[in-house]
């Protein structure tokens, strides 16, 4: 089985995969990995206590990938460290942008698809202190807009 590390400037996130969950999803995801796709782009949403999201290539929320994907909602709670795909109102609508939950967000379960789980303590470390970043309001009247941006150095496929 496949895992990816995420290479940022805080430390790096290994997320192993969900495939029988969600195979498009993680299919889509290890495809755009592999190809680069994400290799210089930022989380640009990060909310303290909820969720860190990126894979934007236009780095504002509305970029979206080569392709669509239809949802695959399954029973993979979001719980810290649950790797989901982000998307517009229209559940198939999921294309490049994914998200980390940051916390217990169970209010997604069953909304989104979740198809990862960041897989060790050192990872979950990373995660928290992107958490942390300083954040401003871009507009949107949410607190989540990084100051300094956080960047995708790297992702790595690898065998896990």
């Amino acid at each position: 089985m496949k895992q990816v590390t995420i290479q940022t400037d805080f430390g790096d996130m290994t997320v192993g995969f969900l495939p029988d969950k969600a195979p498009q999803h993680v299919e889509n995801f290890i495809d755009l990995a592999e190809s680069g796709f994400y290799d210089g782009l930022t989380f640009h949403r990060i909310v303290d206590g909820f969720m860190i999201q990126g894979g934007c290539p236009q780095g504002t929320g509305t970029g979206d990938g080569p392709r669509r994907l239809k949802a695959e909602f399954n029973d993979t709670p979001h719980v810290l460290g649950t790797l989901s795909m982000a998307r517009t109102n229209d559940p198939d609508s999921a294309s490049c942008q994914f998200f980390i939950c940051l916390a217990d967000a169970d209010f997604l379960d069953g909304q989104y698809s979740a198809f990862g789980q960041i897989t060790d303590d050192a990872s979950l470390k990373t995660l928290k202190a992107i958490g942390k970043v300083e954040t401003t309001d871009p507009g949107t009247g949410e607190q989540s807009s990084p100051v300094e941006p956080v960047k995708i150095n790297k992702m790595t496929v690898a065998e896990a």
